[in-house]
């Protein structure tokens, strides 16, 4: 009688944020890449302001929460998800960054997502201090980067910040899930 011995390894990956929407992100692609994972979802810092400037600051804010996440809840990978606004010659545009670490140190990114902001979210912006409450005041809702987002009013639709978060979280993922990045 032969007998096969199956070896469950099991996944968990942590979450730098309790934002639905991206939780729903990492979700729907490390699933994906990890059937069977298990996800957790925490508070953590970015350490950079509340309203990121620029890649550099948003990038880092990404790292920071994926660094904090993987420590804070002792898991296999740590997803940090940061929103931004980078200042460009056409004008304000979000961006938003995806870092993800494993417990060895290995580090992916995947980033994006620039949309040029309209001029009276600009000014709100400016007034209110995050791209959140610029865009609520623009379609009169309360806390719009927990559901559609500036990419979803924006485009009216046609994208979510969810659909924009997942594209960051599969960029990010890469070096975990093909060998290309290996030495």
């Amino acid at each position: 009688m032969t007998h096969v011995i199956i070896l469950s390894i099991k996944i968990t990956i942590a979450v730098g944020s309790t934002n639905p929407v991206k939780v729903a992100a990492a979700e729907t692609v490390l699933g994906q890449a990890f059937p069977g994972a298990t996800f957790m979802a925490a508070t953590v810092p970015s350490g950079v302001p509340d309203q990121p400037w620029g890649d550099e600051e948003t990038r880092t804010g990404a790292f920071n929460r994926a660094v904090k996440a993987l420590e804070k809840m002792d898991a296999d990978f740590g997803v940090g998800l940061e929103g931004g606004v980078v200042e460009t010659s056409v004008g304000l545009m979000t961006c938003a960054w995806c870092a993800i670490v494993d417990s060895t140190g290995q580090v992916g990114y995947g980033g994006g997502v620039h949309i040029l902001l309209p001029p009276p979210v600009a000014t709100a912006l400016c007034e209110y201090g995050e791209l959140g409450p610029a865009m609520d005041i623009l379609v009169n809702e309360h806390n719009t980067k927990q559901g559609r987002g500036a990419v979803g009013i924006l485009t009216n639709g046609l994208s979510s910040r969810q659909a924009a978060y997942e594209q960051l979280v599969a960029m990010a993922v890469a070096p975990f899930v093909t060998e290309y990045y290996n030495d």
